[in-house]
């Protein structure tokens, strides 16, 4: 980014206080715009984000890259624009930072159109409003929590039960079946998980339809608080301009939260609920508003959310969940059964599931599956203490065909065939509710419940 010439003394200020990341200027003549990129330090290599005007000539600014070197007294310039991201089909296949510069090491990005990563949100008189299915190949997930196109699924579980692992099946049935582009975005990744699902993408063959953004967690918070607008702007030119749908995936949206906390600490904001920023709903919006269908296109984002302490009264997940069309939660409980992907059959839950928009069949099947689950739940006590046998007859068949339905959601992943050894697969929701509704009408009782494990469709079981 070329700085203003030297003669230009309006856009030019001086440091005054330099804490952590948080840093403020002193502007003689005009002040920067909020927003506005600023640069310090050696060839510029600073560069702060203005947040605040704290009085007529001083703004307060949060760094987005490591403040080392710079003192009281330095120069700092205002480039007179926003950060701005590359966009265009160049861009698949590599892997960005916040700026849109490339980290893959595979040489710089040039000739292409950049655009502010701070845009509206499209007007709600040009979104497409009609409720579309999208399938992802999942069982688990097209029965019971179908996702929304053009809509926001929340991907909630702890720590190690799968969140990455769904998300990367999700992006390889992204191109096989919808043949769209996928954007990933890592807001607070480790850098160990960025680089392995770097590689595994490259070993999958669906590196080439995905552009990948990462704000690393050994990043400064004002980058990782970014690092979704980036990504969302580099979606928008996709869906707007080349006209095509597009899956954003976006690991960890808490981590977004938990950045815009660190930012309003460092800013001196007074926190509000277990410590959280006073502005967590509407930084939340900003970002989750720009995700949308329109004639054009759709942007259809699924978010891991980590859950901390598996909380969901916790303020982060309570304002995310209120952004989202469809959850799927994943469960720590099934995860140590093996039963993968660990999807919590009972508690994921869908807006799409109505007889409007899934139709009549999709909605019984999926509720008389539910309703057998949760009938399971509930003799699950008088099981252990008093055994099966004692258990009505009516009863039994339920615990039969509820255990089957559970192993019958299990499903070998091609993300994860190295480490398995079972041939991935990918399963049509009407294969699925097939297998649902034969598995309901007590077709395979007399099936051992390991056959019904691990397979794709329900005719496997009799192989």
């Amino acid at each position: 980014m070329s700085d203003p010439s030297e003669s230009d003394l309006s856009h030019r200020g001086t440091v005054v206080s330099v804490r952590g990341s948080v840093v403020d200027a002193h502007f003689p003549g005009e002040l920067p715009f909020l927003n506005s990129l600023l640069r310090a330090g050696e060839q510029g290599h600073v560069a702060i984000e203005v947040q605040a005007h704290l009085n007529a000539e001083v703004i307060r600014g949060v760094a987005l890259t490591l403040t080392q070197g710079l003192g009281r007294g330095c120069e700092i310039v205002d480039t007179g624009e926003t950060i701005k991201v590359p966009v265009g089909k160049s861009l698949l296949g590599r892997v960005f930072n916040v700026f849109g510069e490339p980290i893959d090491r595979k040489g710089d990005i040039t000739g292409v159109e950049r655009r502010s990563i701070h845009a509206e949100p499209v007007p709600i008189s040009q979104r497409t409003t009609a409720s579309e299915i999208f399938e992802t190949g999942i069982k688990a997930i097209d029965v019971l929590a179908p996702l929304e196109q053009g809509g926001k699924a929340g991907l909630f579980g702890g720590a190690g039960v799968g969140k990455t692992v769904v998300i990367t099946e999700l992006i390889h049935n992204m191109v096989g079946r919808h043949e769209g582009i996928s954007i990933f975005c890592g807001i607070g990744e480790r850098s160990r998980e960025g680089e392995e699902l770097y590689r595994e993408m490259g070993a999958a063959g669906v590196l080439d339809n995905t552009v990948m953004v990462f704000g690393q967690m050994n990043e400064p918070p004002g980058a990782r608080f970014r690092v979704g607008h980036a990504a969302l702007t580099m979606a928008e030119y996709f869906r707007d301009t080349v006209k095509q749908d597009v899956l954003l995936l976006i690991d960890n949206i808490f981590r977004f939260i938990q950045a815009g906390s660190e930012v309003s600490g460092l800013m001196g904001q007074l926190p509000s609920r277990l410590g959280y920023q006073p502005t967590l709903g509407t930084e939340l919006a900003e970002l989750e508003e720009r995700i949308c269908n329109t004639a054009t296109g759709a942007i259809t984002s699924i978010q891991a959310v980590y859950v901390p302490a598996d909380d969901f009264t916790d303020p982060a997940a309570v304002h995310t969940f209120a952004h989202l069309s469809a959850s799927i939660v994943l469960s720590r409980k099934r995860a140590s059964e093996g039963l993968y992907p660990a999807v919590d059959l009972r508690q994921s839950s869908s807006k799409m599931l109505t007889p409007g928009v899934a139709g009549k069949r999709h909605y019984e099947i999926a509720g008389e599956t539910r309703k057998t689950l949760a009938i399971y739940e509930e003799l699950k006590d008088i099981i252990a203490m008093l055994g099966l046998e004692e258990l009505s007859q009516e009863d039994r068949k339920t615990v039969y065909r509820a255990r089957r339905l559970e192993r019958f959601m299990t499903q070998p992943f091609f993300t994860t065939e190295q480490f398995t050894g079972l041939t991935g697969k990918m399963v049509d929701l009407k294969d699925a509710l097939d297998g649902c509704e034969r598995i309901l009408n007590d077709e395979f009782t007399d099936y051992a419940e390991k056959a019904l494990y691990m397979i794709g469709n329900i005719d496997e079981a009799k192989k």
